[in-house]
């Protein structure tokens, strides 16, 4: 449930009189002199305070509403009449907030899928109610003719239908604080001047082209509201939907289209914003999950770059405890000299190496920062593979290197030592599980043109199918009953991040290819 706040006296002033100038704006083509428009957006400000502050805020919405009967449509009736009618219609919104506000919660209110149903599907049926509701009590005070109530529920239902469809989202962040955040900065994008350019040929064509072929070009309005969708999100959609909406108003007065023209148009209008914001708020859905995704793959690459962490931090350590050790056997012996100074210096190298160590893996979580540098392609293979020489003799498994073309990659060396060593692991868990047969792993590389090179390993493990290859580098889809399904996933971004690529053949063996951007030394080209 969306929790009420405190309503103060400014934020009831706001209501009154933000619900009294929407009144005004919308008042035009009214049934019997009603507030029965093709669009009354004044409800969805009333909603909005019903949402924020619950039925706190139903005494200023019935005083708007009042105010509205006298000021802007000067009903002819009596005073009662007319309190009966604005509080009546205050307690049917009030209805339809405190539903949404019960049935919003935890979801939060347009922010996804779900919630955009529920919000529109208790809007289209809320109001419904309200209108028969509101136009039989008319019907009983001689208000609305009796033949006529279909006519005026029908009309009344499509105005506060459109008007709280069209208008409440943007409202709605309009009062919120984050909502604004988000509205403001999608304003100053670089693109949006060109939504509302669209918007406005959409227009032109739909009622200047159009009115004179029966509005046939009014589903180009569709375009713009999806384009910005699709770019921007929801808030997109809502500010491209309140360019349109406010466009087909100035056109309907400027053009003086009939009651009935107006409704059908309105009508349409619904389905063209509701498609609109249902694409938004997938897009933001989209958006949030990749970011959400981008920062699990990072968290859990942690556990992936722990060795590539544990085989660089161990040589600076190393160096730091022997030089360590050298400077008290110096300083025992009364060493103050230069030899003392050079163990130091050392020291003081080492430690700055392994902070760099440290320093790019913190980068490399936050953010996914990349540092690339010159990497002997021969050094960097050598140091993943020799700790598997050992595991290699244990499991009885013949591990072969080729050797590297002379030459340098241009890498984030401790990103590569973590796909190469997270393939070598993959290989012999695959030789492992081998029945019979020789164990054999093997690591060739492969040239691939001028200024690429293939890293290849191929193990005596099993192979794979197509469609177990095609899934194989989805995030957690995985082979191992203590797998997360993330290993190779990342080690695909890294490798893209590098301007690579990795992927699996399919075959009667494992066999995966790394493909990287290589330069050859200039001495063996």
């Amino acid at each position: 449930m969306i929790i009420a706040g405190r309503l103060g006296w400014t934020d009831a002033l706001v209501l009154i009189a933000g619900y009294v100038a929407l009144d005004w704006a919308s008042f035009f083509h009214p049934l019997h002199g009603l507030n029965i428009t093709p669009w009354n957006p004044a409800p969805a400000l009333g909603l909005v305070f019903l949402l924020r502050f619950g039925w706190r805020a139903a005494v200023p919405l019935a005083l708007a509403v009042l105010l509205g009967e006298v000021w802007v449509r000067d009903l002819p009736a009596a005073l009662q009449v007319s309190f009966a009618i604005a509080a009546m219609l205050a307690l049917g919104y009030g209805a339809i907030g405190e539903i949404l506000r019960r049935r919003m919660g935890g979801l939060g209110i347009f922010s996804d899928r779900l919630g955009m149903l529920q919000w529109s599907g208790i809007v289209v049926v809320g109001t419904l109610l309200t209108s028969l509701a509101f136009v039989l009590a008319l019907v009983a005070l001689a208000l609305v003719p009796l033949e006529g109530w279909r006519e005026a529920v029908g009309r009344y239902w499509i105005g506060d239908g459109v008007g709280i469809l069209v208008s409440m989202p943007l409202l709605w962040m309009l009062f919120d604080e984050r909502g604004r955040a988000v509205l403001r900065a999608t304003v100053w994008r670089a693109d949006t001047p060109g939504h509302v350019v669209a918007a406005g040929v959409a227009l032109w064509a739909a009622f200047g082209l159009g009115a004179e072929a029966d509005f046939k070009y009014f589903y180009v309005l569709f375009l713009p509201i999806i384009w910005a969708a699709a770019r921007q999100g929801l808030a997109g959609a809502v500010l491209s939907a309140a360019v349109i909406q406010v466009g087909i108003i100035v056109a309907v007065q400027q053009q003086g289209f009939s009651a009935v023209t107006v409704f059908e148009i309105q009508t349409v209008t619904v389905v063209l914003v509701l498609v609109g914001f249902f694409v938004g708020v997938v897009v933001d859905e989209q958006q949030r999950i990749s970011a959400e995704l981008r920062q699990t793959l990072r968290l859990a690459a942690a556990g992936e770059m722990a060795g590539a962490l544990a085989h660089e931090l161990n040589q600076p350590l190393t160096a730091l405890s022997a030089y360590g050790s050298a400077c008290e056997e110096l300083l025992a012996r009364g060493e103050t000299g230069e030899r003392l100074r050079d163990a130091i210096r050392l020291m003081v190298s080492e430690s700055f190496r392994a902070a760099e160590v440290v320093r790019r893996l913190r980068d490399f979580f936050r953010t996914g920062t990349t540092r690339l540098e010159p990497v002997a392609l021969q050094d960097l293979l050598t140091a993943v593979a020799a700790p598997f020489a050992a595991r290699a003799a244990h499991a009885g498994v013949t591990l072969s290197v080729a050797p590297a073309p002379d030459g340098i990659v241009m890498a984030d060396r401790l990103q590569l030592e973590v796909v190469i060593r997270n393939l070598l692991s993959n290989a012999f868990e695959a030789v492992a599980a081998q029945v019979s047969g020789p164990r054999t792993v093997r690591l060739d590389i492969l040239p691939e043109g001028a200024d690429r090179v293939c890293i290849r390993i191929e193990d005596s493990g099993p192979g794979l199918t197509g469609v177990a290859a095609t899934r194989l580098f989805e995030p957690f889809n995985s082979t191992k009953s203590s797998g997360l399904g993330l290993g190779l996933a990342i080690s695909r971004a890294i490798a893209e991040a590098h301007g690579g690529n990795l992927w699996a053949d399919v075959g009667p063996h494992g066999v995966f290819r790394l493909l990287l951007p290589f330069e050859r030394n200039p001495a063996h080209v």
